[in-house]
């Protein structure tokens, strides 16, 4: 899953237009036409009552437009005679902001017949966002000093029947920066970073020699490899070896495909439906290790049920408790605080996912994340030479489900952004470092090993580093989806053999098996 920075109320095509504007080499030989593209908002006034915002970009010719609202000027909108403005406007826009449709002329032409007849700014609605450059034919100095400003014809629509109507519309156009640094991204880190240490050390933090009931009292017990836990109840681990590393990551692809061609609302409702499965299980298992553990007596007190026999009525209760905050978080999950409650549901969800799937050696480690590594590049950067479209971010994003994106991610509001919209890192980012960092822990306790002789400390640095790297690249290609793994494995897994090279123990954590105590040898997929 790729980490990536989203703004719902901005057309993700100027997002791909400005990528391509930054990657281009190409010199315009007339320097008027060669001007920064900048992300501009409407503020508009209809009849004196303010409207929704609306959000566009700037062509590449025309004076820039001021980052704050107080320095620009509100200025009344006037639609153009003819209103494609290929020729002078037969009504007045002098002193006004003058909107254009798209016809026959070029954008270069609608801008100077615009600003001949006295024009402060030129709006152009489209149906969609385009390039709006000056012709490559043209060898004369293009010379347009007014901002010329493209919004989309479902976000200025009601602007443009205003007009029809004979309303006052008023606009006030600016160009506020994002900033390079936002702290959201710091939060998305702590929790990714924290995630990973919490769910290595949860063996730790729960360890005790009562006998209690578990969390797993709902579980079905199934014929997977079986383990006893620090409280002496039965954990059903899941060991991964390589062919089953290989399945995995081929199923993950299938799926990743059927979702981008099927994607629908009613499909996005199995995915939360699933995911709220999941994240009532790992917040039951959450909330009740942590509690018994310094307070064993809660798990005393039992009750008979139907189909579930004897269970303890504080497992119960928490049961309950954790079901009303899954549906709650569905319901409400378009509100303004719903990541909250995703987040947290995710997190016990992956804290839980890594205590019963584990990593036995750096072998089956290095299958499964360098399948990985190849399955995030090739969804990211590749799917759009075959797909016209990068697979995983579409699918991430929700684009093909009106804009609603999957549940399978933490994400993390940006309040001091003005474009707003959410950070975002997926599930698989976290997840499968989080068994590699998780297996070192293993292996570091069960060989005696110190803090700084043995992995786990150095893995979690890398870790926190791969993000760090991840989140430069978001930066460097213009908020542009990002596979995250293709900086973590290597700052992971390369630490963890670098390491193994350097203290001669490669061979050990390579071929190693944890004793029969701890877990069972991995089962064939």
């Amino acid at each position: 899953m790729p980490w990536f920075s989203y703004s719902p109320p901005f057309p993700p095509a100027a997002i791909l237009i400005l990528s391509l504007f930054a990657a281009a080499n190409a010199v315009d030989n007339n320097a008027s036409c060669n001007h920064e593209i900048q992300l501009i908002k409407v503020k508009n006034w209809i009849d004196g009552k303010e409207g929704e915002m609306v959000n566009g970009m700037t062509a590449k010719f025309g004076s820039l437009l001021p980052e704050d609202a107080a320095k620009s000027v509100r200025a009344p909108l006037v639609s153009s005679v003819p209103a494609d403005c290929c020729s002078l406007s037969t009504s007045k826009v002098s002193g006004s902001v003058a909107v254009c449709v798209r016809g026959t002329c070029d954008y270069t032409t609608k801008a100077t017949m615009a600003q001949s007849g006295g024009a402060t700014a030129v709006l152009m609605i489209n149906e969609e966002l385009f390039e709006m450059n000056c012709p490559s034919d043209t060898k004369e100095k293009i010379d347009i000093s007014i901002p010329v400003v493209e919004v989309t014809e479902s976000l200025a629509g009601n602007l443009k029947n205003s007009l029809k109507s004979g309303k006052k519309v008023e606009v006030l156009l600016y160009a506020p920066v994002r900033p390079v640094i936002d702290f959201s991204v710091g939060a998305l880190w702590l929790m990714s970073v924290g995630t990973v240490i919490c769910a290595s050390l949860w063996a730790d933090f729960t360890a005790t020699d009562q006998a209690d009931v578990h969390y797993d009292d709902y579980s079905p017990k199934g014929s997977s490899t079986a383990e006893k836990g620090a409280d002496g109840s039965e954990d059903e681990i899941v060991n991964i070896d390589a062919k089953g590393a290989v399945i995995f990551v081929i199923t993950a692809s299938t799926f990743l495909v059927l979702l981008f061609f099927f994607m629908s609302s009613w499909f996005i409702w199995v995915l939360i439906v699933l995911f709220c499965i999941g994240g009532i299980e790992g917040m039951h298992n959450c909330i009740v290790t942590l509690t018994l553990k310094h307070h064993p007596s809660y798990g005393h007190k039992t009750v008979n049920l139907p189909m579930f026999g004897v269970v303890s009525i504080f497992s119960l209760v928490v049961l309950l408790f954790c079901m009303a905050f899954a549906v709650t978080w569905a319901v409400t999950r378009k509100g303004s605080f719903s990541w909250f409650g995703q987040d947290l549901l995710g997190i016990c969800l992956m804290i839980t996912v890594l205590q019963l799937a584990r990593l036995p050696n750096i072998k089956v480690a290095t299958v499964l994340l360098c399948c990985a590594f190849v399955y995030d590049i090739f969804w990211v950067f590749i799917s759009p030479v075959i797909f016209q479209k990068s697979v995983m971010i579409t699918v991430a994003r929700g684009d093909k489900a009106g804009g609603e994106a999957i549940p399978m991610l933490l994400r993390f509001p940006r309040p001091s952004d003005p474009w707003g919209g959410y950070d975002m890192i997926g599930f698989g980012d976290i997840l499968f470092p989080g068994l590699l960092v998780s297996f070192t822990r293993r292996f570091d306790k069960n060989n005696n090993k110190g803090v700084f002789d043995g992995y786990f400390l150095w893995l979690v640095v890398g870790y926190g580093f791969g993000l760090i790297f991840t989140y430069l690249g978001l930066y460097l290609m213009n908020g542009h989806g990002q596979p995250a793994l293709l900086y973590l494995v290597p700052c992971t897994l390369g630490v963890a053999v670098i390491l193994g090279c350097i203290r001669g123990e490669l061979k050990d954590i390579w071929n190693y098996k944890e004793d029969s105590s701890s877990s069972k040898e991995p089962s064939e997929v």
